[in-house]
């Protein structure tokens, strides 16, 4: 190959990567993720949703997204945890038992927080990725298992959550504009994630989408409950 011949290639790699970094530089991310809640119900659709319920694991929660109060039921421990999630006032049953240590009910107080803000980001993350303090990077396409093409968004946290520390990989199908997978790495500059798990199964709740019920494997959430009318006793009586 002569040297002419040597340097056009050279310039046409280059162009073409050029046009590659270009290309996802021109991707807007707010654009994807608007795409994604409009796919999901909307905005305002999720924002008058009320009340959810869910399994997670071996708890099982329920969460008043208007107030903040959430019930969490710990049947490992036998506990029943009343918490606003706002103040972090509320009330703990330990064997059907007020706890009337303080200490004790504090720190249970915020343990259920914790599983709340995890629990719940397992079923309504699409909806949080813009939130104070989350940023959102493009970083490729990828081929999803059913052969659909997603966008790949790179999410990390500053200063928020429990675990800011973590990162995470968001498939959103091309298609459907639905998050269909997610990459879990425990630390930002960890190049390997922890687990790589589905986002399928959406199902109409209410009058949003979610993912819940996933297919073997994927953990998550299960047996969600959306509702506009509830028994307010649920976030004060065993």
């Amino acid at each position: 190959m002569s040297r002419v011949t040597n340097i056009v290639f050279t310039l046409f790699f280059a162009l073409l990567s050029t046009n590659i970094i270009f290309a996802q530089e021109d991707v807007n991310v707010d654009d994807i993720v608007k795409e994604t809640q409009v796919a999901m119900g909307g905005v305002t659709n999720y924002n008058n949703t009320k009340f959810i319920q869910w399994d997670f694991g071996k708890r099982k929660l329920f969460w008043n997204k208007w107030t903040g109060d959430v019930r969490v039921e710990n049947p490992e421990d036998n506990q029943t945890i009343f918490v606003n999630v706002n103040t972090l006032k509320g009330k703990v049953y330990e064997n059907g038992e007020l706890v009337n240590d303080d200490k004790k009910a504090t720190a249970l107080l915020k343990k259920a927080k914790n599983w709340w803000i995890n629990d719940s980001y397992w079923l309504v993350m699409p909806w949080k990725l813009q939130d104070p303090g989350v940023k959102l990077k493009y970083l490729k396409t990828e081929q999803l298992p059913d052969g659909h093409t997603a966008d790949v968004l790179e999410m990390s946290f500053s200063a928020v959550g429990v675990t800011p520390e973590n990162k995470y990989w968001v498939y959103v199908d091309q298609k459907e504009q639905l998050i269909k997978q997610w990459s879990y790495f425990k630390s930002f500059g960890d190049t390997e994630p922890k687990f790589t798990l589905m986002w399928d199964n959406y199902q109409k709740a209410g009058n949003v989408l979610l993912s819940f019920d996933r297919s073997k494997g994927a953990g998550g959430p299960r047996n969600v409950v959306v509702a506009s009318e509830f028994d307010p006793a649920i976030f004060t009586k065993l």
